[in-house]
């Protein structure tokens, strides 16, 4: 699952052209994905934001992901599981 962060702030930083090349590209890639429009992350100053959640792992965020940045992101962390930079770290903990 891929969580695109669409409100005012990543829609205004390039969220729509991210979206719209990520519901493109991966099934011409062959991986099956359900490409979701979300409201804020709380990331603001890391537009656009995309959260990856990989069957039986936990969500990783990324933050100032274009184009460029999202087809590195479907090279190496989606189909690889290696890590690219712009990982934006989780620095708290949800309560029990």
């Amino acid at each position: 699952e891929i969580r695109v962060a669409m409100a005012t702030c990543g829609i205004a930083s390039g969220a729509k052209t991210v979206f719209d090349f990520l519901v493109e590209e991966l099934p011409k890639r062959n991986i099956q994905a359900n490409v979701i429009k979300t409201g804020c992350m709380g990331y603001c100053y890391a537009e656009p934001t995309l959260e990856i959640t990989k069957p039986g792992e936990e969500p990783m965020v990324f933050g100032y992901v274009d184009v460029k940045k999202a087809d590195e992101i479907i090279e190496k962390f989606i189909k690889t599981g290696a890590l690219v930079d712009g990982i934006i770290p989780i620095n708290y903990e949800l309560a029990q």
